[in-house]
């Protein structure tokens, strides 16, 4: 079971190159503040304008430096069926924990259509695969009921629910069970999201804060409320500027306030405004981040 605090890593550029050692030492930072799980070139990590070879790279240098400590559960997301095979696999055989797979964007696929695919990743690949529905970026929204056909599948253990919906994980619990692991994608939510049947999160916040988003999951499966919503409430601002522009701009420069990152981002993205950053800093100030 996948759960507590995920980050959904940013990939750390330098002169428009993937800076690999920044890259492998924000991994051990991540690890060292308490962070669960690690989850590489998902969408933070700007998967879309990574090369096949810079995103099969950067699966390899978190591997590398996780060492097992925690669950490595790679981004293997595409449109092309055949491409999200291909990026599976070389997950598998980089020794990834788990594969995240978002819809197919564009193609607006039916129902079947998604059933089929993931399917064709289930049988091709032999790795948990955990489903990423996310309608605001792909367009389409697999049903409880697609998730539910899919959950009969053995590799097929959970989700990355964005869809903003609160009623969905308590369905989804319903009609599938408590051992289908579900992972909120939206910060701003979580709290919501645990107490509907939740397991954790993939978080953009946790990149700039990965420690108090770790104290958050661990005060909640400890039952320390007064804890949990303390934390709730402190991370609140954190979450908000996270997303005040296009992610990762937001996260890269509250990363390089502390020396984590460069605040580079690659077209068509552009990096933080003025005003972006005034919110980001006092946001991180307000959680005593700086």
């Amino acid at each position: 079971m996948f759960k507590g605090s995920y980050v959904a890593l940013i990939t750390p550029f330098n002169n428009g190159a993937v800076d690999e050692a920044a890259f492998q030492n924000f991994v051990e930072w991540q690890i060292t503040e308490g962070t669960h799980g690690v989850v590489p070139v998902g969408t933070t990590g700007e998967s879309p304008t990574l090369s096949h070879a810079e995103h099969k790279r950067v699966v390899e240098l978190c591997i590398e430096v996780a060492r097992g400590r925690v669950p490595v559960m790679a981004g293997a997301g595409s449109n092309s069926t055949a491409e999200a095979i291909e990026l599976a696999a070389h997950a598998k055989k980089a020794g990834a924990d788990a594969v995240l797979v978002v819809t197919p964007y564009y193609n607006k696929p039916s129902q079947e259509g998604l059933y089929q695919h993931y399917r064709a990743i289930h049988d091709a690949v032999d790795i948990p695969i955990v489903i990423y529905n996310i309608p605001g970026r792909s367009v389409v929204d697999m049903t409880v009921d697609t998730m539910a056909r899919l959950a009969a599948l053995p590799n097929i253990v959970g989700v990355k629910d964005a869809t903003a919906d609160l009623s969905r994980p308590l369905a989804t619990r319903v009609q599938i069970g408590d051992q289908f692991c579900q992972l909120s994608g939206e910060d701003a939510t979580v709290a919501a999201f645990l107490a509907q049947g939740g397991h954790g999160c993939i978080s953009v916040s946790a990149n700039v804060a990965p420690k108090l988003c770790s104290q958050l999951h661990e005060a909640w499966q400890q039952g320390a409320m007064e804890t949990f919503n303390a934390l709730r409430d402190r991370l609140m601002p954190i979450h908000k500027a996270m997303f005040c522009e296009p992610s990762p701009a937001p996260a890269k420069f509250g990363l390089s306030l502390i020396g984590k990152s460069s605040p580079s981002v690659r077209l068509p993205l552009v990096p933080l405004t003025e005003a972006g950053q005034v919110q980001v800093r006092k946001a991180m100030e307000s959680a005593g981040l700086l």
